[in-house]
């Protein structure tokens, strides 16, 4: 939650939150910061960044790539690891069908899993996706993963695709009729979506290929995978989400069970398992001491706890809650997305009360008769109710510095009990002390080795305060159960 430099938007009609957009939430992905909001309070989830690693368009402009660069937090510098990476990476362009091709890794500071490539050559890889692998072949499948777009022009064939979908859509609407237009346009959705399926399962194959030419496991592919499909599922059990084992065909990736079955299918077209290099030890090495998860200086999470060191404030969520930190709010879901809550701020308008802003029509549905000025920790505040079909809303808006602080729970039955909760974590809002920052020190990743007595367990209890430390162990080091090899190196995460 930053100070935002740019303009703040005008003020617009504000909408209450939709089920719909309640239910986003549970696509939360990892995130960036919180800023200042000037607009309605929407509780939505930001745009979640594909599990599958994607290709962006074919001529992006300077301005276009330091956006995309900033959308996940910047560079994150780490030199080991970055001239690790690029070594591998001249390893891959060389066995690549355009090995004169130049390429270059940069390392972006978001604990989301992803990469990218641009048509220059440039890859880009999150600090999240390589905590997630667990050695050089499995990142190195990854980047051949990027390469593979990048020599097959993807960015251009599917804008293309898209342009001529969408000029086909519009002649149905003039010829015919609107509600042709939206048929073909529907249509052509599907037939989009199954062209960037393609796009990426071709893109799995020739990456394959390309880590297997430049002497690496070629199974480091279908590893990474599933430990991605792992830390998926992880997410959505933190949250009570049921995982939909039936692939949804309007998605623009495949289905991660059937790129592993086709990511296995392709290595053993190769050879057997141990044909390449896995080269563990020195990719752990390169990544040893990187920072984890979110950068704590736009906010940090700590458990249901949001510290954020720079604006100088915590807060912390009911019991069952689960948060993440976007460019937009803190947000959060329980029960499945059931319930879910928002934190955001604007800049204290000027000659207005508090009272005057929560009645200015900053959110639809307030029962004015629910109104109530008070205290929370000596900062002044407003709370109140709000209804807007089946759902309900408890508000509280809190003056702190130079700005009003927002919160949002959203719930179907606003019953006593659930009022209770909601009022006992909006009265957490409270100036930071000495503790708190101490708590919002970042998160490393650290190698430890397991010795004759170490187990899962023993390893986990070494960990920081994360939500179930046994599971992100295990999802962590890509491990199935809880017995560990004497010697061999386990990531963990300290503070």
């Amino acid at each position: 939650m930053r100070k935002s430099k740019r303009r703040r938007p005008e003020a617009r009609s504000p909408q209450v939150p939709t089920p719909r957009v309640l239910a986003a939430l549970l696509l939360l992905a990892s995130c960036s910061t919180l800023e200042r909001q000037g607009g309605a309070p929407e509780i939505a989830a930001p745009a979640a960044p594909a599990a599958a690693p994607k290709t962006l368009a074919e001529t992006p402009n300077d301005a276009e790539r330091k956006r995309l660069i900033a959308l996940y937090g910047g560079e994150y510098r780490w030199p080991k690891a970055e001239a690790y990476l690029n070594e591998v990476l001249v390893k891959l362009a060389k066995a690549s069908e355009t090995p004169g091709q130049p390429y270059r890794v940069v390392i972006l500071n978001s604990g989301v899993v992803n990469a990218f490539a641009l048509p220059s050559g440039d890859l880009f890889v999150t600090r999240g996706l390589l905590a997630l692998a667990n050695d050089t072949s499995e990142v190195a499948a990854v980047m051949a993963h990027e390469i593979g777009h990048v020599t097959q022009h993807h960015a251009f064939l599917r804008a293309e695709q898209e342009k001529k979908a969408a000029l086909i859509a519009q002649a149905a609407r003039v010829i015919q009729s609107q509600q042709k237009g939206a048929e073909v346009e529907s249509s052509s959705a599907l037939t989009i979506a199954g062209f960037s399926r393609q796009q990426e399962l071709e893109a799995d194959h020739i990456g394959i290929d390309v880590t297997a030419r430049a002497g690496y496991d070629p199974f480091g592919a279908a590893r990474f995978l599933n430990s991605l499909a792992r830390s998926s599922a992880f997410r959505a059990s933190l949250i009570g989400q049921k995982t939909n084992e039936k692939p949804d065909f309007l998605a623009s990736h495949p289905s991660t069970p059937e790129r592993i079955a086709e990511a296995l299918a392709a290595a053993r077209q190769i050879g057997a398992p141990g044909l390449g290099q896995a080269a563990r030890g020195p990719y752990l090495a390169a990544i040893d001491g990187m920072a984890f998860g979110d950068d704590p200086t736009e906010g940090a999470i700590r458990g249901r706890k949001f510290i954020h060191p720079r604006l100088g404030f915590t807060f912390e969520a009911p019991e069952g809650f689960v948060l993440e930190n976007s460019s937009q709010a803190v947000l959060g879901v329980a029960e499945g997305g059931a319930e879910a809550l928002r934190l955001d701020s604007v800049r204290a308008p000027q000659g207005k009360s508090l009272t005057e802003y929560v009645t200015s029509g900053w959110i639809d549905g307030l029962l004015d008769s629910s109104i109530q000025s008070t205290e929370i920790n000596g900062m002044p505040a407003v709370v109140a109710n709000a209804r807007a079909g089946e759902w309900n809303f408890r508000v509280a808006v809190i003056a702190y510095h130079d700005d009003f602080y927002r919160i949002i729970f959203a719930v179907k039955a606003l019953t006593p009990e659930a009022d209770e909760r909601f009022s006992k974590s909006i009265a957490t809002f409270a100036p930071m002390t000495r503790e708190d920052a101490s708590q919002a020190q970042a998160l490393r990743l650290r190698l430890a080795m397991a010795g004759p007595l170490d187990t899962a367990d023993s390893m986990a209890a070494k960990m920081a305060a994360l939500d179930r430390p046994l599971d992100q162990f295990l999802v962590l080091n890509g491990l199935e159960g809880p017995t560990l090899k004497l010697g061999e190196t386990y990531k963990i995460v300290t503070n």
